[in-house]
């Protein structure tokens, strides 16, 4: 209300000391204060308003209906303008937004201030019965831009700063600049417009075009008042490039004073002004609230990786300790039955008894890698040269024992080329292979199991049938989703945890491949695996050299030398394990609990073999073994073979960085100790290679 009272005096003031307004401020407060405030105060402001209006109308002379139609005018139009804000800008009315910004200006501020003077001047005409002249075209067109400037300069203003809040950290300037800039756009002012020789007006436009480009709207707008103001003053006292304008001799204009028609002038240079400054302003503030919005989200998104690469590191630390803990006890109860088993001299119930705790901790492994690798999710895969056949003859290997209890027959069609070698991921093959064979072993009774190996137009096909039960046409779209079974009831016939095939679907997708089920009930399934992998280098055929100790004739000979084998590991029942298991192959055994006394061990005996344990808490057997690769002579190229419950791909890559040959995973069973020694002893095994970054570790 006060801002209103004193926009009313100042038009009093220039009308009675100029003759003529040069912006009518009063609308564009009450047109602000309708959108600003809530319903109730709005409309006690603006009746308010509204009665200081018509107050100053009766002191100005105006008599009868103009006083009253002036004031209803100015009522019609704040309060049309605010109507049509309110549907073309939103309910924020946020005029940082260049958008509501322009749609202000255009389909609220034009139309109410066009509508207005229609009817103001239509009804004035109507009262006083005068036909529409030059003159009166004239009028109408200053009350057009008096009134647009008032609305598009005094509405956004009050609003912008009603939402100052909203501006903080967005202005690329300091106070002390804001200062200096507007002081020098006033002085430009000055300069240009209290002075009658040349049209240099266009020279404010730079100034205020760096302001804004620097500093938010609301301080922009403010800067536009004081042009306003400078400008303003001197254009009424006959200063300035305005009052250099030539004049055209227009018919019926005669009455029209020169200073009236050259703030005509004036105004239309006052709205370009204010059209171009403030949507730039509004412009820069935006695209600085969106870099900052983006800077925020970076930091944000930053912060989020970084929380799941630490999330990541721990689960693979978690999932690295859970497997290493749970095979480090399976290792003792799979060993010892295997032990046990083959024991001489014992009776059929106890050997039974022994092979049936060897098949429930082999079933125990396989559960527990499953859920270790459902839990690890989609990791990257290390194609390497592999012979599919042999990769699938490891995968047929832990179903050998239910096949035989079974009475099935279990066989390998390879249809591949002789020698033939695929880049494939060992591991992620045979994980894809066993479930499958296992499933098959399990719901099969009678007949038997062909996993069949073949080239397709992309790679290769492989097939996996079975002469069982079959597959329900119900439970085909749920086959390979985590922890469906087909038959999940209390009643069920076959265990399971429903992993194995989403973990071979996993597996699949991991390869690129692709797998379709074709099965029929009571007729059998089979499973064909279609993977894209490319053709290696075919292995080359070489005369396969005797072992020079252990042979595995059935009858237990061993050759002339007695091959000596370094077992590492700090559990005493690992120890044991091995030590019995390699006694029963004729080989001498030594046994040491540290890295550092296998160090010892090496340096001061021949060994063939070293089994090596990982983790051991004086020195580990990485360490142990990149120092075993730092001995001179001929020790540092003796035969290391982790045997570890660190099982993880990248323990693999952390062994065989350090230097050892190849890597056994607890827990051992006889017939893998007994394929490590002979390879190790015929000098099969793989070279090793200390990398840089373990040397460097």
């Amino acid at each position: 209300m006060l801002l209103f009272a004193a926009s009313q005096l100042i038009g009093h003031w220039s009308v009675a000391t100029y003759g003529a307004v040069l912006i009518w401020l009063s609308n564009g407060i009450m047109a602000a204060a309708l959108l600003q405030l809530h319903r109730r105060p709005a409309i006690t402001v603006v009746l308010a308003c509204f009665l200081i209006n018509l107050f100053s109308n009766g002191i100005r002379g105006d008599a009868g209906m103009l006083m009253w139609l002036n004031a209803v005018m100015n009522l019609g139009e704040a309060t049309l303008a605010a109507l049509l804000a309110r549907r073309v800008c939103g309910a924020a009315l946020d005029m940082r937004r260049p958008r509501r910004l322009f749609a202000f200006g255009l389909f609220a501020a034009l139309p109410a201030v066009a509508a207005t003077a229609a009817l103001g001047y239509g009804v004035t005409m109507l009262i006083r019965q005068t036909p529409l002249t030059a003159a009166g075209a004239f009028n109408i067109y200053s009350f057009v831009i008096v009134e647009l400037l008032g609305l598009l300069l005094v509405t956004p203003v009050l609003l912008l700063m009603a939402r100052a809040h909203r501006f903080h950290g967005t202005t690329r300037a300091r106070w002390p600049e804001a200062t200096a800039l507007i002081a020098v756009m006033l002085a430009v002012t000055a300069l240009t417009f209290w002075q009658n020789d040349a049209p240099l007006g266009f020279l404010c436009f730079l100034p205020m075009l760096l302001i804004a480009l620097r500093l938010s709207p609301t301080t922009t707008a403010i800067a536009l008042i004081g042009l306003t103001a400078v400008s303003g003053v001197a254009t009424m006292t006959g200063h300035g490039p305005v009052h250099l304008t030539r004049l055209m001799d227009l018919p019926g204009l005669e009455t029209v004073s020169p200073m009236l028609r050259r703030l005509g002038v004036y105004n239309l240079f006052l709205l370009a002004m204010v059209v171009t400054v403030l949507p730039v302003s509004t412009v820069m503030t935006e695209r600085r609230r969106l870099e900052a919005r983006l800077r925020a989200r970076t930091v944000a998104a930053q912060e989020a990786r970084r929380k799941a690469e630490d999330a990541s590191a721990a689960r693979s630390r978690f999932l690295a300790m859970m497997s290493h803990e749970m095979r480090t006890p399976l290792n003792g109860v799979a060993g010892f039955a295997d032990v046990l088993a083959s024991r001489p001299g014992l009776d059929a119930t106890a050997l039974r008894q022994a092979r049936q705790i060897r098949e429930s901790s082999d079933g125990l492994l396989m559960l527990v890698e499953d859920i270790l690798d459902f839990a690890r999710g989609d990791d990257a895969v290390s194609p390497e040269a592999l012979d599919l056949a042999a990769v699938a003859r490891e995968a047929t290997a832990p179903s050998r024992a239910a096949v035989d209890a079974k009475g099935l027959s279990l066989t390998i069609d390879d249809r591949l080329p002789a020698n033939a070698r695929f880049m494939c991921d060992r591991r992620a093959l045979r994980q894809t292979l066993h479930p499958m064979i296992a499933n098959a072993v399990k719901f099969t009774e009678q007949g038997e199991i062909t996993v069949r190996l073949d080239r397709s137009p992309d790679g290769v096909c492989i097939r996996v049938s079975d002469t069982g039960s079959g597959i329900e046409p119900g439970l085909l779209p749920s086959l390979f989703e985590a922890f469906a079974q087909g038959d999940a009831s209390i009643r069920r016939s076959h265990c399971g945890a429903g992993l194995g095939l989403a973990l071979v679907a996993r597996h699949v997708r991991r390869l690129n491949g692709g797998i379709d089920v074709d099965s029929r009930p009571g007729e059998g399934s089979t499973f064909i695996i279609n993977l894209p992998l490319p053709r290696a280098a075919d292995a080359t055929t070489e005369t396969e050299r005797p072992a020079p100790g252990i042979r595995d004739d059935g009858a237990g000979e061993t050759a002339a030398a007695t091959p000596r084998v370094l077992v590492v590991d700090d559990h005493p029942v690992n120890r044991e394990v091995a030590r019995i298991m390699l006694e029963a192959f004729g080989c001498d055994v030594v046994e040491v609990c540290d890295g550092q006394d296998a160090i010892d061990a090496v340096a001061a005996q021949p060994f063939d073999l070293v089994l090596m344990d990982v983790r051991m808490p004086l020195m580990d057997g990485l360490e142990a073994t990149r120092r075993i690769r730092a001995l001179p002579g001929p020790e540092h190229d003796i035969a290391v073979v982790a045997m570890t419950a660190d099982a993880m791909p990248e323990d693999v890559a952390r062994c065989l960085a350090s230097g050892m040959n190849a890597h056994m995973a607890k827990p051992i069973n006889q017939a893998g100790l007994l394929a490590v020694v002979n390879r190790a002893l015929s000098g099969d095994l793989p070279d090793a290679h200390v990398s840089v970054d373990a040397e460097a570790a």
